[in-house]
This record gives C-alpha cells, sequence and structure tokens, in this order.
C-alpha cells in the first residue's frame, strides 16, 4: 500500500511540475506578462481572454487544445498574473502588444486567433493591422460595436435607461483597463479590412428565463444571432455556430464541442 501511495505522489508532483513549468512571464512594453505555451503541431493558436479575464479564462479547454497543435494563452496587462496597473487601453494597443508578445515569444508562423468576449475586439483589430500574422480567426461570443444597437432596436426608452445603468455599475466596481474602448462603439474592421481568411462566429441564442436587461430578451437573442449570421457570412471563407445550449461562455458549458470546431477550422486553414 505504501509503495501505492508514493508512486500515486510521484507522478502526481511529475505532472503537476510539468504543467506549472511551462508558466511563465515575458516583458511586453517594459511590464510582465503572464502566458502559457504547451504543444505541438503545424499550427500556433493564440487565446484571447474576455473583458477583465487572464488566461484561466481557457482552462476547459486548453488541455485539449495542446494535443493537437501549439496553444498559448495569456492574460493582458492588468488582468490575472501580469502586471497590474490601471491605464484606458484600446484595442488597437492591446492588437499591438498582443503582436509584441508573439515576437517575445519567437513566434514567426501566422497565428490562428481564438478570442472571447471583448477579446474579439483585439482579434479584430489583429487581424485588419497585421494581416501577414494571422491565418484563421475565431470570434467566441464576440463584444460587438452593435450590441447596445440591439437593445435600442427594441424599446429605446428602456435600453437608454438600462445602457446609463451598466455604466454606472461599471464604473462604481472599477474602470477595467478596456472600459471606455468598450463604450466607444466605433466601427471595427471587418471584411474586406480582415483578410481572405478562414473565420468562424460562435454566438449563443440560448433564452433567458429571466432576462435581466433586453439583451437577454427572446427577440435580443434572435438579433443577436442575425448579427453575428450576417457579420460571418460576409466573408468568402465565413462559418456561423449558433447554439442554444451556452450562455456566453462556450468554452465552459460545450467545451467539447467548442474543441471540435477550432478543429475543425485548424483543418480549414492552409
Amino acid at each position: 500500500m505504501k509503495l501505492i501511495i508514493k508512486t500515486i505522489l510521484f507522478w502526481v508532483l511529475i505532472t503537476s511540475t510539468a504543467v506549472f513549468a511551462e508558466l511563465a512571464k515575458v516583458k511586453v512594453n517594459g511590464f510582465d506578462i503572464e502566458y502559457e505555451m504547451v504543444g505541438s503541431g503545424k499550427h500556433t493558436v493564440l487565446l484571447e481572454a474576455g473583458g477583465s479575464a487572464g488566461l484561466s479564462d481557457w482552462d476547459p479547454i486548453y488541455n485539449s487544445l495542446t494535443k493537437y497543435a501549439k496553444v498559448i494563452r495569456y492574460s493582458r496587462i492588468g488582468n490575472g498574473g501580469s502586471a497590474q496597473i490601471k491605464k484606458n487601453y484600446s484595442s488597437e494597443q492591446y492588437a499591438t502588444e498582443a503582436l509584441l508578445l508573439l515576437k517575445a515569444l519567437k513566434i514567426e508562423e501566422p497565428v490562428v486567433y481564438v478570442a472571447h468576449s471583448y477579446g474579439a475586439y483585439i482579434a479584430r483589430v489583429f487581424a485588419a493591422s497585421y494581416p501577414d500574422n494571422i491565418k484563421a480567426l475565431m470570434l467566441i461570443e464576440p463584444a460587438s460595436e452593435h450590441d447596445v444597437d440591439i437593445m435600442r432596436k427594441i424599446d429605446l426608452p428602456r435600453a437608454e435607461k438600462e445602457i446609463a445603468a451598466i455604466k454606472r455599475d461599471d464604473m462604481k466596481n472599477g474602470m477595467s483597463n478596456q472600459y471606455l474602448d468598450f463604450w466607444s462603439k466605433r466601427p471595427l474592421p471587418d471584411y474586406p479590412q480582415i483578410a481572405d481568411i478562414p473565420v468562424t462566429v460562435f454566438a449563443s441564442v440560448k433564452k433567458y428565463e429571466n432576462p435581466s436587461v433586453l439583451f437577454f430578451t427572446e427577440k435580443g437573442r434572435e438579433m443577436w444571432g442575425e448579427l453575428h449570421s450576417n457579420w460571418a457570412n460576409a466573408f468568402p471563407q465565413g462559418e456561423i455556430v449558433l447554439t442554444s445550449k451556452s450562455y456566453h461562455y462556450p468554452q465552459n458549458d460545450e467545451p467539447e464541442m467548442v474543441n471540435a470546431q477550432i478543429q475543425k477550422l485548424l483543418k480549414r486553414t492552409h
């Protein structure tokens, strides 16, 4: 029995060491950036987390992804274990720092960029600004410059009240680095500003039993799905994935499905 216990402890220690050995920090613009890079293959996947999230945003799918690609996940400045500074970053600045991160990690080949929520702001800017550094794009429940427009189209007076309340709550809870960028709602790059590359977009149309705001009503979900379907279909190599089983975090609620879609995207990528 003691031998069995020692053997188990030995393998737990080896496994833990292998995992934590990959966690590291690298200097980008003079600040420490937390990252993890594991796996190998002909594709390199860069994972971009949502607003105020760190690299742990990808925990449910990360290990599976590393079995068939080199996968990099990181925490933007101000998030996760990266340098904790307060600054109103724009998506353009974040996109530049994503490129600098790749250079610091000596990643020379174009990446498959997978982004969630606010991370989609950054990924879209990156794709348009650095076309030689990206070969495919996946946006998971992407935040859009048109999301508040959906609310206004449903019920303008109510929408204005709800939007104002959301802004007040954000300010009360502390201004996150992407706050001003998120609410500025300026147009983001679309096709053809983004090159003709394989694109996959996830959008949740799952109905909420008790929607807290107009955005989560049945009509809001329907318009959300339509918005992203039209956006994805504008790309010659675009695909839309509508899910009624997840809310805003398909990678948490349906990790196997998200993994399968990433593998599918990689197969479409040359």
